[in-house]
């Protein structure tokens, strides 16, 4: 018989592309790979047994809450936990816990964006976040970034109409940089001028190495920002639990596109997340993943030095040194691609993430995202080792084209 169905897809679907790194992270299935591609957080964190406890007495005292459906805005307790957490006052009937922190992205974009509307984000910005946007429609616009943050002429230059900006100053994905104190205070006050709202994304700020980062954006203007945090990097990814702090001029919409996306974040999660977190558990859990990735940062910084001896200006790689999170930036020589190079790299045993994808507008094809924190610390230098050979036959591979 003959199917003569004809399925007429949105045109808004034409613009969702698959994940680039969710692509790459297929690669590293290869047998032997050593990975400083995926931006996923080490098992060895996971507090396993806290979560069993955990799971036990919440189907103990509550099942019938934890099993059943349940308010859109998320289980109280844990708002109420969200909010005592957060450094500046923050009622909690302004938080809403949502299905991980991606699923905030969604949100706002649902509810801020128009086809055509301009929105800013850095230079380079997190690609999950270009994915979520994109499906609206919207005018993708970077702003120029240096080691200390946003530019904020060139934010005066661009913010004209835009919806909002999108900005991670802690530990950024990809970059890893962090947006320093005197940034923080010259964006808020051009946004706040500009009348210019924040979509400020805190995924890692947790995740401080020697001294903590400076205060949220939101903090110095809550009614002029939106701030996504996630349980993910300091928990566990694998419960999908986030949480977005909205104003009151956006928060009854998000709550509606909440309502529309998936009536609510799971009930059983949500208080398992509350039971662990409470009594202080994270003041002292977090502290042991700060000493664990900071070590992991530090053994990809030696291997690094030992692979490339002339330091972080080498002519064939340079690279910065984050303050905290779990990733680090580096940057080939003129001339060569970073999506040129992986090949080579799966070759000799290793992948990481080509830098170009992160960029909403002309990419820098000399960038790659390099993770620390999933890897031993035997396979960082391995996996160090193995990239410098990839670049040293990837630039003999290069030598007769430039000759």
């Amino acid at each position: 018989m003959t199917n003569n169905t004809h399925w007429t897809l949105a045109a808004r679907a034409a613009k969702m592309n698959p994940s680039v790194i969710r692509e790459i992270l297929k690669v590293t299935e290869k047998p032997g790979i050593i990975s400083f591609a995926g931006g996923l957080p080490s098992p060895k964190t996971f507090p396993v047994a806290e979560f069993e406890a955990a799971c036990a007495k919440v189907l103990k005292d509550d099942p019938a809450g934890a099993l059943q459906y349940a308010a859109s805005e998320g289980y109280a307790p844990l708002r109420e936990m969200v909010a005592e957490s957060l450094p500046w006052n923050v009622d909690p009937g302004q938080i809403m816990i949502t299905t991980g922190s991606q699923q905030g992205l969604d949100l706002v974009a649902k509810v801020l964006i128009d086809a055509g509307s301009r929105i800013l984000v850095e230079s380079p910005t997190y690609l999950g976040a270009v994915m979520a946007f994109t499906p609206m429609e919207p005018e993708v616009v970077s702003v120029a970034n240096d080691e200390d943050g946003i530019d904020i002429a060139d934010l005066r230059a661009k913010a004209d109409g835009a919806r909002f900006l999108y900005a991670l100053p802690n530990f950024q994905n990809p970059t890893g940089r962090t947006m320093s104190e005197s940034r923080r205070a010259a964006l808020s006050e051009a946004a706040t001028e500009l009348g210019l709202p924040i979509m400020e994304d805190n995924p890692y700020g947790d995740l401080w190495f020697d001294t903590p980062p400076p205060a949220p954006l939101t903090a110095r203007n809550p009614e002029g920002g939106i701030y996504l945090g996630s349980f993910s990097k300091v928990l566990a990814p694998g419960l999908r639990m986030g949480f977005i702090v909205a104003p009151t001029a956006v928060y009854p919409k998000l709550l509606q596109a909440k309502q529309a996306a998936d009536l609510h974040s799971p009930s059983f999660n949500q208080r398992l997340i509350a039971e662990v977190m409470k009594d202080g558990f994270l003041d002292r859990h977090v502290p042991t993943i700060r000493a664990l990735y900071k070590s992991q940062r530090d053994a990809m910084l030696q291997a690094l030095a030992a692979a490339f001896p002339e330091g972080q200006s080498n002519a064939s790689l340079c690279w910065n040194t984050p303050a905290g999170g779990m990733f680090l930036w580096a940057r080939l020589p003129e001339g060569m691609r970073a999506v040129d190079l992986l090949p080579y790299a799966v070759n000799q045993g290793v992948a990481f993430v080509p830098g170009a994808p992160f960029y909403a507008d002309h990419g820098d094809p000399r960038t790659l995202r390099l993770s620390f924190v999933t890897p031993s610390v035997e396979e960082i230098h391995r996996g160090v080792a193995a990239l410098a050979r990839a670049i040293h036959i990837y630039q003999q591979a290069l030598a007769p084209s430039a000759a």
